[in-house]
């Protein structure tokens, strides 16, 4: 029969080795290995209503486009920018009457992510109107109606901004 030292001399290498393998098992475990991906980043999108022939507003439409175009861009993220103009507001966009015509031409180089639409039913009715073609700069692309683009948009969800 075993002493009460001898016991407590066995019970004490027990527990030591118990206490070395541990460790060493729990260090031997399989990585749990992570199924989540990581979040996608969000695609921003909003358009912008020009609808008056008034160079402050246009250019205040060109400086909320701009900011944030860089807002998206310091972050790392997407964001599509829609200026679409109608009415009075095509003035913007035409060649022979645009007060920011140099600076659209600048914006279009360097943010790829603006787009400027021009509405078909202003230019005609400007065409009858002044009995003449109505040119626009390069850097617009006529949709039929302004408005129409403007609701077909934010029915898909795009941001609507009327500065």
């Amino acid at each position: 029969m075993m002493s009460f030292a001898n016991v407590v001399k066995s019970t004490a290498v027990i527990v030591t080795a118990l206490l070395m393998v541990t460790p060493t098992a729990q260090a031997k475990k399989p990585a749990t290995v992570q199924t989540t991906k990581p979040p996608v980043a969000k695609a921003h999108r909003v358009v912008l209503q020009v609808n008056t022939n008034e160079p402050a507003m246009m250019n205040l439409a060109l400086n909320n486009a701009t900011n944030v175009a860089q807002y998206y861009k310091d972050l790392g993220e997407k964001v599509s920018i829609e200026v679409v103009t109608f009415g009075p507001g095509l003035h913007m966009l035409r060649d022979d009457t645009s007060p920011v015509k140099a600076r659209i031409e600048v914006i279009a180089l360097s943010t790829p992510e603006i787009s400027f639409k021009a509405c078909g039913n202003t230019r005609e009715n400007m065409h009858k109107a002044e009995s003449k073609e109505i040119p626009l700069i390069p850097q617009a692309q006529v949709v039929k109606s302004g408005v129409v683009r403007i609701l077909e948009l934010q029915e898909q969800g795009w941001s609507y901004v009327r500065p």
